[in-house]
């Protein structure tokens, strides 16, 4: 996938521990939390362009669904759509890992992920094995609003 005219391109694919300190850093300058992100390593999509990944789209997959976690893109490259690609990239990554529904939280993009098909729902919602993650035990405030998408 071309990112414009004379560009360089973009490829999604999946994150190898070898670049877990450059998904680290780049999740931490979206000022997200990378509390639990090294263990989920394999199963993050990144956006690389030129070698530098750009943007970030995790999973922590349960048996009863999945955390969408970690979607950040570069400062540079904000706005371009891109962080629309890696959250359709990580729905197929959940897809072809035979999970049903995805989960979020968030604290910064309640208006955003409506556009991709989730919705807003209650805690109590969540099913227990999501409700495992280190985000909903507590790296994520607990003021983050809940989403849901079945895909």
């Amino acid at each position: 996938m071309r990112a414009g005219a004379g560009s360089v391109s973009v490829t999604f694919e999946r994150a190898t521990a070898s670049d877990t300190s450059a998904l680290l850093v780049l999740v931490k300058d979206n000022g997200l939390t990378t509390e639990g992100l090294a263990e989920h390593v394999q199963t993050t999509m990144v956006a690389r362009e030129g070698g530098r990944i750009v943007g970030s789209a995790g999973l922590e997959v349960y048996a009863d669904g999945a955390l969408l976690r970690s979607v950040a893109v570069a400062a540079d490259r904000r706005g371009t759509g891109l962080g629309h690609r890696l959250t359709g990239a990580a729905m197929d990554l959940a897809r072809e890992l035979g999970v049903r529904t995805l989960f979020l939280l968030t604290t910064t993009a309640e208006h955003y992920f409506p556009k991709l098909g989730f919705e807003r729902i209650e805690r109590a919602d969540v099913p227990a094995g999501v409700q495992q993650s280190i985000e909903f035990r507590g790296a994520c405030s607990a003021s983050a609003v809940v989403m849901r998408r079945h895909i």
